[in-house]
């Protein structure tokens, strides 16, 4: 979440008045995230989330995003709903972007989880794939292996980032591309699900959020996103042993992956590093500097692609 387009309160009041919502109290920017902009929205009838989609996030995807969330609402999943208009439109216009109102969850977003805070987030990511199964929609994975090359050249200068990167990247391309899998369990993912994009209260996951990198790819893959963003050291360099069990066994809870999958999970880990290291270092380069966001320092997934390559790898994901 980010602001990078400012809406005039003309233009949201009459946003508003198309909704059985009540009127504006106030609307405030949201800093954390990088890829939309979005605010918290209070009205005379309570709290709501509004999203304006930026460059990364096609209007043409919207109505996959939103019957997704219809989807997985309608299997108890604790996602929020798209909130629709008099008219039942979800989707809208404003401030010459394509924008969302969205139901407001109760709960907060981890920067520290504890090994049941993990358990708790790996159980809710086995629970949406189950429910997933039986989801008919599908996109393809824009930031999947296959576009990771053109990330890494869209980005520029690496070694402006962090010196020496561009060579490791492309050796790591060069790596992922000779190994990558193709025959694993394969439906919609989320393939964000970082401990920003869950909120809880306690133990409990009360929010499954920011679905908008959502897409067609192997459900290991999501896994290992998610392994990576809650059970390691904020600078990359340590796994921590306690949250990264008590994770697999929550997913295990409800799922059980194939020999296959628990095979490539190392390497799933190291295409998933790669792609947030690519997506960062792009992002430190080119966000405008006048953008009210908040950018990702890149090298703590540099931190993990290295820690995911070592020979002792595997033992990063116990499953007992």
């Amino acid at each position: 979440m980010a602001v990078y387009t400012h809406v005039e309160p003309d233009d949201l009041a009459a946003l508003v008045d198309r909704y059985d919502i009540g009127t504006v109290v106030s609307c405030k920017g949201i800093a954390e995230g990088v890829e939309n902009s979005n605010f918290l929205l209070e009205t005379t009838s309570g709290r709501f989330i509004l999203t304006l989609y930026e460059k990364r996030v096609s209007q043409g995807d919207l109505p996959f995003f939103v019957d997704l969330l219809d989807h997985l609402a309608g299997q108890t999943c604790p996602v929020p709903a798209m909130i629709r208009d008099r008219e039942g439109a979800a989707i809208q216009q404003i401030s010459g972007r394509a924008a969302c109102l969205i139901q407001f969850l109760q709960g907060i977003s981890l920067t520290q989880p504890t090994p049941a805070q993990c358990e708790a987030a790996g159980a809710a990511l086995g629970a949406m794939h189950r429910a997933l199964e039986t989801y008919a929609g599908g996109r393809e994975n824009s930031m999947g292996h296959r576009h990771w090359r053109g990330v890494a050249e869209a980005a520029g200068n690496l070694d402006g980032v962090l010196p020496g990167l561009q060579a490791i990247v492309g050796d790591e391309l060069a790596y992922l591309d000779a190994h990558w899998p193709t025959d694993l369990p394969w439906h919609v993912i989320h393939a964000d699900l970082f401990p920003d994009n869950v909120l809880m209260l306690g133990d409990r996951v009360t929010g499954l959020i920011d679905f908008y990198f959502a897409a067609s790819d192997f459900r290991a893959y999501d896994l290992v996103i998610t392994h990576a963003s809650w059970v390691f050291s904020a600078d990359g360099t340590r796994c921590d042993p306690a949250r990264a069990g008590a994770l697999m066994r929550g997913y295990a809870s409800e799922i059980t992956l194939s020999d296959a999958e628990i095979a490539a999970l190392p390497l799933l880990a190291r295409g998933a590093s790669l792609r947030f290291l690519l997506t960062r270092a792009h992002d430190w380069i080119h966000t405008p500097a006048d953008a009210l966001v908040t950018r990702k320092d890149p090298s703590p997934f540099l931190a993990r692609l290295q820690r995911y390559g070592a020979p002792d790898a595997a033992d990063l994901f116990p499953l007992a």
